[in-house]
C-alpha cells in the first residue's frame, strides 16, 4: 500500500489532536466499563491482566498499574473475581503473594465489547503503510511511557 499524501501538521497540532483522542477514549473506556459491570480502575486493572497473557500479575504490579494502594487493589480484585474476570493463586514462591491470571470466559466477554471497536481501528490502520505503522507504534510506546514516568513523578507526593 502507498501512504497516503498528508498535510503538514506541528508538535502543537498533534498534541491537539492527541487531547481530543484522549478525552474521547476515556469516555468509550467509561463506557466499556459499564457495559462489562467495571468501574474505570477496575478495567484498567483487569486490562493488565489480560495483557499479560498466560502470565500473572500481583497484586502489587496491579496497584503500581492504577495508582492506588495494595489495599484497594484487594477490594479491586474482589469485584474483579466476583464478576468471573480472574482467579488468585498463592504465590509458589511467596505464600504471602496472590498472583492473578484471567479467568478464560473473560476474554470472550470483553472481546463482545472491545471487538467492534477494534474492527473499526483495523480499518483505519488499513490506510497506512506497515512503515507508517511502524511510526505510529513507536510514538505511542514511547509517548505511554513518558505519560507514565510524568505520572509516577508527579504523583509522589
Amino acid at each position: 500500500m502507498e501512504g497516503k499524501q498528508r498535510t503538514a501538521a506541528s508538535p502543537s497540532d498533534a498534541i491537539s489532536a492527541l487531547d481530543d483522542l484522549i478525552a474521547t477514549s476515556i469516555v468509550g473506556q467509561q463506557e466499556f466499563a459499564r457495559n462489562l459491570g467495571l468501574s474505570m480502575t477496575d478495567l484498567i486493572c483487569f486490562a493488565h491482566v489480560l495483557a499479560a497473557g498466560d502470565s500473572s500479575v500481583t497484586a502489587g504490579d496491579l496497584a503500581s498499574r492504577a495508582h492506588v494502594t495494595t489495599g484497594a487493589v484487594t477490594g479491586i480484585l474482589n469485584r474483579l473475581e466476583r464478576g468471573g474476570f480472574v482467579t488468585r493463586e498463592p504465590d509458589p514462591a511467596d505464600r504471602r503473594r496472590v498472583r492473578v491470571v484471567a479467568a478464560p470466559a473473560a476474554a470472550s466477554q470483553v472481546q463482545a465489547v472491545y471487538g467492534p471497536y477494534h474492527a473499526r481501528l483495523a480499518e483505519l490502520f488499513a490506510q497506512y503503510t506497515s512503515d507508517e505503522i511502524a511510526i505510529v507504534t513507536d510514538w505511542f510506546t514511547r509517548a505511554a511511557a513518558v505519560a507514565r514516568a510524568y505520572l509516577d513523578e508527579a504523583c509522589e507526593t
